[in-house]
């Protein structure tokens, strides 16, 4: 038996440096991660204030032992805090989740650099302009550049495909370079000016096509004047729009919290090179008592442990100032500076971050009753228990059979958690057997959460009818999950939505919830959402699929020439549509190898030809 935590004998031993201290549990679960400037004087104030905060006070309670770590300075022990704390995800603190990285606009590395879409690595012969905070943020830019600088999106294998425009030339968004309507001169020069567009000197670009269309018009060339003016009108108006005063080639980040009936919200604006490129909404977990002081902190701690810091932070709560300029500016590897008391232009930047906090606020009461109601109205009609929280549904999507895909999403108190989603490629079954499909993602699914100890769901909802059902719980029942409640979610007569039929386990009828029923509108949320998901997992493992099969069918075809067959011929159906003197002229394939292709990929149909 273990000795009780003596926290008293535990403070003596401390130093009086700065560091990171972590709370334990009982079970040697991580209850909190927190930094400290001096180890001894901050973890001995959790045991020696009377006046905690109810969540901190909770949190001292459960305390069975603490680890702590000494750091070279405080800022060190901040990023090391904000690592553990993204890594362990504690109980008691307060915790962002943001898993995906943000876009960015990419001017891709080529003669004629294509504008496009990026997110993830980032290649050394692109470049990328960003980070935007959705995006449709980036898509929205895009098409700005498409209308003034008629620049090209198409895939490099489609571009070197073509034998004619598209139709965004018909429509005069782009100069199809792809059939030398430009030369590469002129195009050049329209990646440039996009380029410093992009970089907050519109004025410069301005000033170009302004000098361009007076030299076109005093050449009588007035329909090439007319295209250069209209694109300073569309640039002038983005200009009024999009800049803000006095801001050019700025790069910021706005971040304002607010908190109204108990619940945080910290709305982050980005400014970038000027240009205000929109905002995002994050509402942290474990925030209850909060203040917005310790809201912001762990958003920019948390926050930028993973995003490109901009060299000017705005907060509207005071923080530790110089030792978060410090940890950030180690972060970056360059000077940050962060004011919580802007003035003028700025104070105006802060207040619009403040209303979009308090709109997004007001939007998740709404939803958050929304789903309560809806909730409460589920639990009465099936019988649940009042704690009844967490649902999780499954749904099966395949075509004949073919790329079997499983899906389970998941509804939490409030909302759906995407975080939480999962996709399951379903194997070594007949093909097109539902039954087994459910039985298998069942059994994967909670076979890792019943020896991991993580949650368990209230309610397993199955998109179909008894005999998945039946599956389902044969797989809960083995893994002992008999508590968890199973229903399914049959289409009713006609598979009219409002129709549904709920199969509840037992011999008894199925249940009918008027179309109007709260709780019907629930499960229609999540089994949508399941059949959505599932969806696009299908039909990205079953385009895969089909790329790939029938040239890795082909002798002496590896990895290496089907990518540059592929890449060549802009797809499958490309190579297949091929002639032999074309094949040829992929690198790395010979005329041997150019003739097994072509007899792989067009023997089959003409002996069907020839037999037929």
């Amino acid at each position: 038996m273990s000795e009780a935590f003596d926290p008293k004998a535990f403070v003596a031993g401390l130093p009086n440096l700065p560091g990171v201290y972590r709370m334990l549990g009982a079970a040697g679960e991580i209850l909190y991660v927190g930094k400290a400037r001096d180890l001894k004087k901050r973890v001995s104030s959790y045991f020696t204030k009377t006046q905690q905060s109810p969540r901190i006070g909770l949190m001292v309670g459960q305390i069975a032992s603490v680890e702590t770590t000494v750091t070279r300075s405080e800022g060190e022990a901040l990023l090391l805090e904000n690592n553990l704390i993204k890594s362990l995800t504690p109980r008691y603190n307060i915790l962002f989740r943001d898993d995906k990285s943000y876009p960015y606009l990419m001017i891709a590395g080529h003669k004629f650099p294509r504008i496009g879409f990026h997110r993830g690595a980032q290649e050394k012969k692109s470049r990328y302009f960003g980070p935007f905070p959705h995006s449709y943020a980036v898509r929205e830019s895009i098409q700005l550049l498409q209308r003034v600088f008629r620049l090209r999106t198409c895939e490099d294998s489609v571009f070197e495909n073509r034998s004619r425009p598209c139709l965004l030339h018909q429509i005069q968004r782009c100069s199809a370079p792809c059939t030398a309507l430009i030369d590469a001169e002129s195009y050049a020069l329209d990646v440039r000016n996009a380029e410093l567009f992009l970089l907050g000197r519109e004025n410069d670009v301005i000033d170009t096509l302004t000098a361009k269309m007076n030299t076109a018009s005093e050449a009588e060339h007035f329909e090439e004047a007319a295209q250069f003016r209209d694109k300073v009108r569309a640039l002038s108006r983005v200009q009024a729009r999009q800049y803000v005063e006095s801001a050019v080639g700025v790069d910021a980040d706005v971040v304002a919290c607010r908190i109204e009936g108990g619940i945080s919200c910290v709305n982050l604006v980005m400014i970038r090179a000027g240009r205000h490129v929109g905002d995002r909404s994050f509402f942290p977990q474990n925030a209850d008592d909060a203040t917005c002081g310790e809201v912001i902190l762990a958003f920019l701690t948390q926050h930028y442990l993973d995003q490109p810091i901009p060299p000017l932070i705005l907060a509207n709560a005071e923080l530790e100032g110089e030792a978060l300029e410090a940890a950030l500016a180690e972060q970056a590897q360059r000077p940050i500076r962060l004011i919580t008391t802007p003035q003028g232009e700025r104070r105006i930047w802060l207040e619009m971050a403040e209303k979009n906090a308090l709109l997004s606020l007001a939007n998740r009461v709404r939803e958050r009753g929304t789903q309560e109601a809806r909730l409460v109205a589920l639990r009465e009609a099936l019988g649940l228990p009042e704690s009844a929280q967490r649902i999780e549904c499954f749904d099966i999507s395949h075509t004949m059979g073919e790329a079997t895909v499983a899906s389970c999403v998941v509804f939490d108190g409030h909302g759906m958690q995407k975080s939480d989603y999962r996709r399951f490629n379903i194997r070594d079954i007949t093909p097109g057997d539902d039954y087994a499909a459910m039985r298998q993602v069942l059994f994967r699914r909670y076979s890792r959460l019943s020896t991991e100890g993580a949650k368990i769901p209230d309610l397993v909802l199955i998109d179909g009818g008894k005999g998945q059902v039946s599956q389902a719980r044969a797989a809960l029942v083995e893994l002992g999950l008999n508590d968890v409640s199973v229903v399914g979610v049959a289409k009713g007569p006609e598979r009219k939505p409002g129709l549904e039929q709920l199969i509840v386990e037992g011999d008894g009828p199925p249940v009918s919830l008027p179309p109007q029923h709260p709780g019907l509108h629930l499960i229609q949320q999540i089994r949508d959402e399941a059949h959505r998901f599932a969806i696009v997992g299908h039909r990205a493992r079953r385009g895969k699929s089909r790329t790939t099969s029938e040239l890795n069918e082909i002798k002496g075809i590896g990895d290496k020439r089907r990518r540059a067959l592929l890449s060549h011929f802009g797809g499958i159906k490309g190579v297949q549509s091929a002639a032999m003197d074309d094949l040829v002229k992929v690198e790395g394939i010979s005329r041997s190898t150019a003739q097994r292709i072509y007899r792989h990929l067009h023997g089959e149909a003409e002996e069907k030809a020839r037999t037929g």
